[in-house]
């Protein structure tokens, strides 16, 4: 089967199967989206939308956000991963956002990540979710899927967004971030993964390499058994 032909195929799967996929992170404004992002780093979603609430309750947007210490943030986010690093870096960014953009999110990514605590895969949520900006932020999800999907063979985050953003159409580059989250956070999941009701299955390089695998030592240990015998 052709790359194309694959892509095409794997994307139709998913778009039937994850219709209405967006972000599991909640938010009402482009503020709270960022920092919700942000917050979300090598942490997951449900436990960022339980800190949330309570976080922009107390600062509502970059500009109260910016008059705030790094001792108040910290305190409102302690329960997600790194709140140390997290705090200086919201504190530092809602500053830089206020000074340099009007406490408004721009459509830019390149400007978008020269903001502190802002790299590649979080602009790429930003411009993709609130824009429809035709980038592919690739996680841990998107990355762990499109390599054993066989949709990319690179082993680096970059080299992967670059093979996704190759061969999916622009129009549907931002939705399909969400369906291959959704797909690696509940199907194809880093340990024990549910290959068997996995509607992309015969699509799957990993799993026809690991069962080719299997089938050899099989048969490898039957040829022993026999010659044992």
């Amino acid at each position: 089967m052709k790359l194309s032909e694959k892509y095409a195929s794997v994307l139709h799967l998913l778009e039937s199967n994850y219709p209405d996929a967006k972000t599991e992170l909640n938010y009402n404004d482009p503020y709270q989206l960022v920092v919700a992002v942000l917050l979300s780093a090598q942490c997951t979603d449900k436990r960022v939308n339980m800190v949330t609430p309570k976080f922009f309750q107390r600062f509502p947007d970059f500009f109260v956000l910016s008059n705030a210490s790094e001792s108040e943030i910290k305190t409102l986010i302690s329960s997600v991963t790194y709140p140390n690093s997290k705090s200086k870096h919201l504190s530092l960014l809602a500053k830089e956002i206020v000074l340099r953009f009007n406490g408004e999110i721009i459509n830019d990514r390149d400007l978008l990540e020269t903001l502190p605590g802002i790299g590649r895969k979080t602009a790429n949520v930003i411009v993709s979710v609130l824009f429809n900006s035709p980038f592919i932020a690739v996680d841990t999800h998107v990355f762990r899927v499109s390599r054993r999907l066989g949709l990319s063979n690179s082993k680096t985050v970059i080299g992967v967004e670059e093979d996704l953003e190759k061969n999916i159409p622009e129009d549907k580059r931002a939705i399909a971030h969400h369906w291959l989250i959704l797909h690696g956070r509940y199907v194809c999941t880093a340990r024990n993964p549910k290959c068997e009701s996995c509607i992309l299955l015969n699509f799957c390089t990993d799993y026809h390499i690991r069962s080719r695998a299997d089938f050899h030592k099989s048969s490898s240990s039957r040829r022993t058994k026999t010659a044992s015998d």
